[in-house]
């Protein structure tokens, strides 16, 4: 019997062949990419190449130096044995179709866990398993498909990359090919006849024909060739249509200097390249210019807990952190930075990196990764290198921790972006087909002028930008979001939900004192101990509060978010929390109190007595105009009066909650359609902030980096909140009105294409012109409102 191949791969099937859809595959995954494929209306791609899923032979070979460790691990920034992540930048990522594309990889190598795209950096975060595929696969993957990766090892040493001046030379190319055709072209223009431009006619036809030729090789090689790497993998990007129009002019032009029916459309030709590159070049200078890459450093609001050289804590940002710092990582912390274990017993759960929750366990001595989570008590570090917070900001932005809503501007954009070439193919061919039969010079001219004006770019970008911006204003208002989806969500909302300790009190300006048997410096010590590992808002009030005194180290550490914490020093056992957690039968109480617990007999109790943040009150009663209110509180009723003369009436107040609790009253309003905002604090109220539409963590010098929230917000700016939601509100109303513009833009601009009465090149400098118009419009539409909300 003759040798089957795999319909998908080309790779000799044997014994095991797998037959779908009456086809050979030679394994699952090929049957699997076919059938994803197929779903999707792709199966073109197979008619394009045979074997298309195989490597290509030009590419084979090209990163086997990516299999060197030495070189791979440079470009590598986490792998904890079984997964990596990489990240690189990818110069040819231009449009709504790349990031489709891309961020869908993992449907072409099964190895591949998650990617992320960063359109306005041209960037792309992804997540693979080591034992499933290699850093190789992935570059060879992505080479094939038109998207190869510009991998510099200089750029992982921090040296600064080489300027690519290619796009100079180009534009430099088609304008000068461009101005002499233009030259050449002046007696064909005027009609002046005499013998001897009689006699050399034939030669300028020919002349303009050999300028032309490398202004198409060259200078248009970037849209021909994306478009044909489309084509071949199932894919109508932008590029077809341009391409069409470029090609069509070049193959009508040289027929008639060929037939010497004409002087052919090479002026027109060369001057369409020319301005779709200087558009370009334009654009991205205008998008630098506009850019709202976050200045991290200037803003992020989390602490970290530095340890001095006298032992004494002091909360630094973590920009701050510096190599050789050592710190303080409480229970639950995030790592921000990567460093070495040096004390205590590390617990490390990985999954904000890797979406997988299995802990790994780290001994004194042993590196640690910035994103892991210590699962365990506190432990000591020394930090290898200054924090990268684009690195963690990634981390937040992980798909594996997005609240998915299929109805938001980004998905509309990418539908509309998706069939937007279809249609414009479409009306191309038809308005050709109908100018054909009336005037056959104009015919080619129609079809060029269509396929260049229309482009979807303008209505792709002026979100992204948008959003951007207002992500960029509220960061520079200690307002810091996860990624521009949650501003979308915000403007949604309709319930506010509020934890009560740390959010709508200050854990700075409480008084404490303590009621019960007088402690010896023994039991200070220890208790101090036990709560130097607790990250909850009280544990950290109290840690403070008590005197400065040696630290013991602990065993049995353990905590329970809402309740309590525990733990064992000097053979001393130390337990502290709610009076249900240390057994303490109680009535009626009224205020927050810690218990304290120490060899099974109860000691005594902590008591705080609350303040309010400022502009609590008038931001509540704003907020009651538009929305329902709720506050949700694990401490007992002792608050209820004061907050009911706080409050608006009909604001609902919920005691003695327990985070499960929180969570369920979170998905009883979403169960009657309800948007809801969660204020809290992002770790011990983490599952109430991961189930609402909104989570957003409070932070007052404490690291509040979750992946369970949101948003985090700066404590001093907890008045400025209402702004917030309403600038969030009037964002999306700039971008309804930008897209009215994008299609206000399209619709005439195909008008004037499709009556012949718009030539190819006017198209290509109106082109470009609609993307930066909309594009500068949101931008100084945001910063418009944006001064006058929050002046």
């Amino acid at each position: 019997m003759p040798k089957k191949t795999c319909y998908h791969c080309g790779a000799d099937c044997n014994s095991g062949t797998v037959m779908f859809d009456d086809k050979p595959f030679c394994c699952n995954g090929c049957k699997t990419v076919y059938e994803i494929l197929n779903q999707n209306e792709l199966t073109c791609y197979y008619d394009l190449d045979q074997a298309p899923g195989s490597i290509p032979d030009e590419i084979k070979g090209k990163y086997d130096y990516l299999d060197n460790e030495d070189i791979s691990s440079k470009l590598i920034e986490f792998n904890d044995g079984s997964t990596s992540v990489v990240n690189f930048y990818i110069p040819n990522i231009h449009c709504s179709s790349c990031i489709w594309v891309l961020e869908n990889l993992d449907r072409l190598n099964k190895g591949i866990r998650a990617t992320l795209v960063n359109f306005p950096k041209k960037e792309i975060r992804i997540t693979f398993k080591n034992d499933e595929t290699s850093l190789k696969d992935i570059v060879e993957l992505m080479t094939s498909i038109g998207y190869e990766p510009f991998i510099s090892l200089e750029d992982s040493e921090g040296k600064k990359a080489k300027i690519d001046r290619k796009l100079i030379y180009q534009v430099a190319l088609a304008g000068f090919s461009f101005g002499n055709i233009m030259m050449l072209s002046f007696p064909e223009y005027f009609e002046v006849e005499g013998f001897w431009l009689d006699q050399f006619k034939p030669f300028f036809r020919f002349l303009m024909f050999g300028l032309a030729i490398p202004v198409v090789v060259y200078s248009a090689r970037d849209y021909l060739i994306s478009a044909y790497k489309g084509l071949k993998h199932g894919i109508l990007n932008i590029d077809v249509p341009i391409s069409l129009g470029i090609l069509v002019l070049f193959f009508r032009s040289t027929y008639e200097i060929i037939s010497q029916t004409g002087s052919g459309y090479f002026d027109s030709l060369t001057g369409l390249i020319f301005f779709l590159l200087l558009g370009k070049m334009f654009q991205q200078r205008t998008y630098n210019f506009l850019s709202f890459e976050r200045d991290y450093k200037s803003y992020f609001p989390i602490a970290i807990t530095k340890i001095n050289k006298d032992n004494s804590h002091i909360s630094i940002p973590v920009h701050e952190i510096e190599k050789g710092d050592r710190l303080l990582i409480r229970n639950e912390e995030i790592i921000p930075v990567d460093g070495i274990m040096i004390n205590g017993n590390a617990l490390l759960d990985y999954s904000f990196v890797t979406g997988e929750s299995m802990p790994v366990i780290k001994k004194s001595g042993d590196k640690i990764f910035a994103g892991g989570k210590q699962t365990d008590g506190a432990i000591e570090m020394e930090v290898l290198q200054s924090v990268a917070q684009s690195y963690l900001t990634q981390l937040w932005s992980n798909d594996i921790f997005s609240k998915s809503d299929t109805k938001n501007i980004k998905n509309i954009t990418d539908s509309i972006s998706k069939y937007f070439t279809i249609i414009i193919l479409f009306i191309a061919l038809s308005a050709g087909i109908y100018w054909f039969f009336i005037d056959k010079t104009i015919a080619f001219q129609v079809v060029s002028a269509v396929l260049i004006i229309a482009c979807p770019c303008a209505l792709a970008l002026s979100a992204p930008f948008a959003f951007g911006n207002i992500l960029r204003i509220f960061g520079k208002n200690k307002f810091y979001l996860k990624n521009t989806d949650v501003i979308e969500s915000i403007s949604k909302i309709n319930t506010l939900v509020f934890d009560k300790t740390g959010t709508i009190t200050t854990n700075k300006s409480s008084n404490i004192s303590y009621k019960g048997e007088p402690l010896n410096t023994s039991e200070i010590e220890s208790l101090k101990s036990v709560l130097r590992s607790s990250n909850h808002p009280l544990s950290r009030m109290l840690y403070e509060y008590l005197p400065n005194s040696e630290l013991k180290e602990i065993t049995n550490y353990k905590e329970i978010l809402g309740k309590g914490i525990q733990g064992r020093v000097n053979n001393i056992d130390i337990q502290l929390g709610s009076a249900s957690y240390v057994g303490f039968d109680t009535q009626k109480l009224l205020n927050t109190i810690i218990y304290i617990k120490i060899n099974n007999k109860i000691k005594g109790k902590y008591i705080f007595n609350n303040e309010y943040r400022k502009g609590l009150k008038s931001s509540f009663q704003l907020f009651s105009k538009n929305y329902d209110l709720a506050i949700l509180s694990g401490d007992n009723a002792g608050e209820k009066d004061n907050l009911e003369h706080i409050l608006p009436v009909n604001s609902q107040l919920l005691f003695n909650q327990k985070p499960e609790d929180k969570l369920r009253y979170i998905k009883s309003l979403q169960d009657q359609n309800k948007n809801v905002m969660m204020l809290g604090d992002g770790l011990n109220d983490a599952g109430a902030l991961a189930q609402s539409n909104v989570g957003i963590a409070i932070s007052e010098n404490i690291n509040v980096f979750s992946p369970a929230c949101d948003g985090i917000l700066d404590a001093k700016e907890f008045e400025n909140l209402p702004n917030f939601i309403n600038l969030s509100k009037k964002t999306m109303n700039i971008i309804k009105i930008s897209f009215g513009i994008s299609f206000l833009y399209n619709i005439i601009g195909m008008y004037f294409a499709v009556t012949g009465s718009l030539s190819p090149i006017i198209a290509a400098i109106l082109m470009p012109f609609s993307s930066i118009s909309v594009v500068v419009f949101v931008t100084i539409s945001t910063n418009f409102i944006s001064k006058k909300i929050l002046h």
